[in-house]
């Protein structure tokens, strides 16, 4: 059983809460331990060996990631996770190709790190700021056909944080290509449930975060097509970046050593290999197929839970949002907080989202690979025990 993988779940917990964090498995906690006690050392600047097989290692985890989402070695920049690669995009990108009037398209379903980069740099730039519209099913609605007009960017996620449901990210890039625009997928909560390759889709950025691909915090991908980081400038300046350094001026390494300033974060990134390679053992597609069945699983088995209201249930990855009826999300989670039941509840980074709804907040429940049917039944259980007993 993959649970047995995960130290963690030696405690009580049941865990459900894997879209905001992932509990990391053996291998990953292993490396990183072993890492500091026998390993560690600093990267890229020195001359001895220890130094320079860490360097070795810390590169091949940037071709691991690569491999991982069909991209270029020089196509990934490591920083500290999907809200970083964003601000980095947002900071850079606008730099090199965005002049004040200019307009990006965004979507009203979008977690806040990938709104309010976007609201920061519109206010510091005189840019728009351009909405993709909601239907009454909770999904993108791309009928407009003036949508993408004057658009220079466009920046959605590629699986909602809030139900789960997949983007037609294909269908996005399409139509912001025939009008000459980029596009920035917000992979955090794809990466780890299916498989992506971002030279099928074509877009032009996509990032993620390692802590949901079952690696450390602290870490993140941003991937992005070698011609524009080749453009783009970059946004923070000090050690490892540079070429030369004058009293004048100073020059910059190619891309992306050009957007990693300063010291690396070299135990996340080692940490980030040992999670890919703990990941791609099982095999992305199988961890899909088990998803999915205990998605499944989990309808029917509160089908019969007549107090809980889902949030628009569609076919969809593996998170389901919901409310009970006549209870406080604040509540319902407290309460099964009381049965070691983990589940988020709030309003899930998302504000823009729900208030479309006239929702406040919501509560959530997200699955990993290392959940099982057990844990289902005892969600259900512990909603018998506790918030249904009450109603």
């Amino acid at each position: 059983m993959l649970k047995d993988d995960f130290p963690f779940f030696s405690s009580p917990w049941v865990y459900l809460d894997s879209a905001a964090t992932t509990q990391k498995p053996n291998k990953v906690i292993d490396t990183v331990e072993k890492f500091y006690k026998e390993e560690y050392s600093t990267v890229h600047r020195t001359v001895y060996d220890l130094s320079i097989q860490t360097t070795d290692r810390y590169e091949k985890v940037r071709e691991k990631c690569g491999k991982l989402i069909n991209a270029d070695y020089d196509e990934i920049v490591f920083c500290k996770g999907t809200t970083d690669g964003i601000n980095l995009v947002a900071k850079s990108f606008s730099k090199a190709f965005l002049k004040e009037g200019d307009t990006i398209l965004i979507s009203e379903m979008e977690h806040h790190s990938n709104i309010v980069p976007w609201q920061l740099l519109a206010e510091e730039k005189k840019l728009k700021l351009k909405w993709i519209p909601l239907n009454n099913h909770g999904a993108l609605d791309l009928s407009d056909p003036t949508l993408f007009n004057d658009v220079k960017l466009v920046a959605v996620n590629h699986i909602s944080n809030v139900t789960g449901v997949e983007n037609p990210v294909e269908q996005i890039i399409q139509k912001a290509c025939q009008h000459n625009a980029k596009v920035l997928i917000d992979g955090a909560q794809a990466i780890a449930h299916k498989e992506v390759d971002v030279k099928k889709l074509g877009c032009d950025f996509y990032v993620f975060s390692g802590h949901k691909l079952y690696g450390p915090t602290g870490v993140g991908v941003l991937y992005g097509k070698k011609e524009l980081l080749e453009k783009m400038p970059p946004v923070n300046g000090g050690g490892d970046m540079i070429d030369e350094v004058f009293l004048t001026h100073s020059t910059y390494q190619k891309p992306p050593m050009r957007f990693e300033a300063g010291t690396p974060l070299i135990t996340q990134v080692i940490g980030l290999g040992a999670a890919i390679d703990y990941v791609q053992s099982i095999g992305i597609k199988n961890i899909t197929d088990l998803e999915d069945e205990l998605y499944q699983y989990f309808l029917n088995s509160i089908s019969s839970i007549e107090c809980i209201i889902p949030f628009h249930p569609q076919k969809k990855s593996s998170i389901f949002a919901f409310e009970v009826e006549n209870m406080h999300t604040l509540d319902v989670a407290t309460l099964l907080n009381l049965e070691k039941i983990c589940i988020r509840s709030g309003h899930l980074c998302c504000q823009p989202y729900l208030r479309h709804f006239n929702k406040n907040s919501l509560c959530r429940v997200s699955f990993g690979l290392y959940n099982t049917k057990e844990d289902i039944d005892l969600f259900v259980q512990g909603i018998k025990n506790s918030v249904y007993s009450l109603k």
